[in-house]
């Protein structure tokens, strides 16, 4: 039989290709005439980049200003005229120096550099994968990155952070990269958030990056004369990309990609499973295997899982589930087309061993799989003689 392993990462313990590689590990323990392919996946945010590597995109390592300016070494992934961004990797939380946070003066600026180094090795499609940012900037920086500058009443560049922004007095945007025009951008976001109010990027997303309610309402209105201004070189695009769904991804990179880069917004597994090809790589299978670290509510919302379960039903193949723990219930793991789910705490209830023993625990879900494909062929022998 042929598997197709198709999983997100299991946040905080393995990554995508370690999920790939016990899961493998574990059904080959148990049959090893299996034919495995495994193919890393995600939904657009953190594991991105594994995931084009893992379908045949080529690294390339970009010396970028991190999220507090201090230099940083990030990854893009290259195939053709392709480039694949994911800007945790330049301007995340995860690369914050000792991790602390500031929601106030961090910037986007190391993903708008990854951007033009991906101009720079021919690119003419960029999908710009976000998530986990640490910055609340409205993507100012992804700006000052490609060439725009931001300056105050007295045409000095404006300090980086989305709080300066309450300084600008004029948009320069004649020295964007020209490259530029001739770019496809595609925002891989699950984000359907606007950039300002109740629900946009400062009130949703900026407590976890460390802003204050104070610093929440300063932010905001920072933000909203950044549109106003912007309208100024733009029209009324300005305003209204601001309003659109995904302008609050990312802190604002999600409206900057909108209405300065023209991107599309597609959802984050869409583009993923789209470039790694795994419709067409499904040819054959007799069992795809996805999951993540949860299953539960959300992941049916358009996660991973379930987008690799729509390709799998789409193909006519089976799908199981593994993950960490589910809170699905029998009802809802049926309608969502898995014909079981897997997880950890299912076989190990410590649920800290199953977070720092993760790597063992999945290969031996693998082997359970294993075990059950086996003992399913056999009773189908059975019955056939």
């Amino acid at each position: 039989m042929r598997i197709v392993i198709a999983p997100d990462k299991f946040k905080g313990s393995l990554s995508a290709p370690e999920v790939v590689e016990h899961l493998e590990a574990g059904l080959l323990a148990a049959d090893p005439s299996l034919e495995v392919l495994g193919l890393p996946v995600a939904d657009g945010g953190e594991g991105t980049l594994d995931a084009a590597i893992g379908s045949g995109f080529s690294p390339r390592t970009v010396r970028v200003a991190g999220p507090t300016g201090q230099p940083l070494d990030a990854d893009l992934a290259l195939r053709g005229d392709e480039a694949v961004i994911e800007m945790a990797l330049a301007s995340g939380l995860a690369v914050l120096p000792d991790g602390v946070k500031d929601g106030r003066g961090a910037t986007s600026l190391g993903t708008g550099q990854l951007i033009r180094a991906a101009l720079d090795a021919g690119a003419r499609t960029v999908i710009l994968g976000v998530g986990g940012s640490a910055n609340t900037d409205g993507g100012v920086g992804v700006i000052k990155g490609l060439g725009g500058r931001f300056l105050d009443a007295s045409g000095h560049e404006l300090p980086d952070g989305g709080a300066a922004l309450a300084g600008l007095d004029r948009i320069d945007l004649s020295g964007l990269d020209v490259r530029l025009e001739d770019t496809r951008f595609i925002l891989a976001s699950d984000v359907d958030n606007p950039l300002l109010g109740a629900n946009g990027a400062p009130a949703i997303f900026g407590p976890q990056k460390g802003l204050s309610p104070e610093d929440v309402t300063e932010l905001d209105a920072a933000l909203a004369h950044f549109v106003e201004v912007l309208g100024r070189e733009i029209g009324a695009k300005a305003a209204l990309d601001a309003a659109a769904p995904g302008a609050g991804a990312a802190g604002g990179v999600g409206y900057a990609a909108l209405a300065v880069l023209n991107a599309e917004r597609r959802r984050g597994v869409d583009v993923v499973l789209d470039f790694t090809g795994l419709a067409a790589k499904l040819g054959g299978a007799g069992l795809v295997i996805t999951g993540e670290g949860s299953l539960d509510e959300q992941s049916l919302g358009g996660k991973t899982p379930m987008g690799v379960a729509d390709a799998a039903r789409a193909a006519g193949i089976p799908i199981v589930a593994v993950c960490g723990r589910t809170t699905l219930n029998e009802e809802q793991i049926s309608t969502s087309g898995f014909q079981a789910v897997y997880s950890l705490t299912g076989i190990e209830e410590d649920v800290d061993k199953c977070i720092n023993n993760a790597g063992p625990l999945v290969e031996k879900l693998g082997t359970i799989i294993g075990t059950s494909l086996i003992k399913q062929s056999n009773q189908e022998q059975d019955q056939h003689v």
